[in-house]
């Protein structure tokens, strides 16, 4: 019976796992003047999207000025692979549900948290160059400045003020974090190996 605790939080971390693709991981708002209600970026596990369908082309206008680089969701690669990486987990995680050894379990656990790791890695890379890999052609120049947007937090860039915060889908890795983790736990202190 306990075993079947075990079973059910590893499956429950890789049921987490879908809410990847159901909610957005990560959100850049920028609030100015011209727009007093901010506009909205969401950067999901395998696209990025706006508060509505022309968000990304005002985000890409507003940065031509400044000369920063227009933000092509094609072009990155992480939003073609990672979300083959999440279906991969999670299927691991069903497999370990139903033949599970308590090493596989940590082994899991561990290896989902080196990826979200590797993942925020990856997003602050993308942010700096995003911010710092400016047009010399730009038509609004202002020496020494850049505009990375904040990693976490927010931060004034001109007249803009950039938010940058995690979203729900970033709540399902916590989730699924700790339900691998529990499950480990769950085995260990009740002696389980198989």
């Amino acid at each position: 019976m306990k075993n079947k605790y075990s079973r059910i939080l590893i499956f429950l971390a890789g049921l987490s796992l879908i809410g990847l693709f159901l909610f957005p991981v990560w959100k850049i708002t920028l609030e100015a003047p011209q727009y007093p209600g901010g506009i909205s970026m969401y950067i999901w596990i395998n696209k990025i999207s706006g508060d509505s369908p022309g968000t990304l082309q005002n985000i890409n206008i507003l940065n031509h000025y400044i000369g920063m680089q227009a933000i092509h969701p094609d072009s990155i690669p992480e939003l073609n692979y990672f979300q083959y990486i999440v279906i991969l987990m999670t299927l691991l995680a069903f497999l370990l549900a139903a033949f599970h050894k308590r090493s596989l379990l940590l082994i899991w656990t561990i290896v989902l948290v080196l990826l979200s790791a590797f993942a925020l890695y990856d997003f602050y890379q993308w942010e700096y160059d995003y911010g710092h890999n400016l047009s010399p052609d730009a038509a609004i120049k202002v020496p020494g400045m850049t505009y990375q947007p904040p990693f976490l937090g927010d931060k004034t860039l001109l007249n803009f003020v950039a938010y940058s915060y995690p979203s729900l889908g970033s709540v399902f890795i916590g989730l699924s974090m700790l339900f691998g983790g529990m499950a480990f736990i769950f085995k260990r202190k009740y002696n389980i190996e198989q």
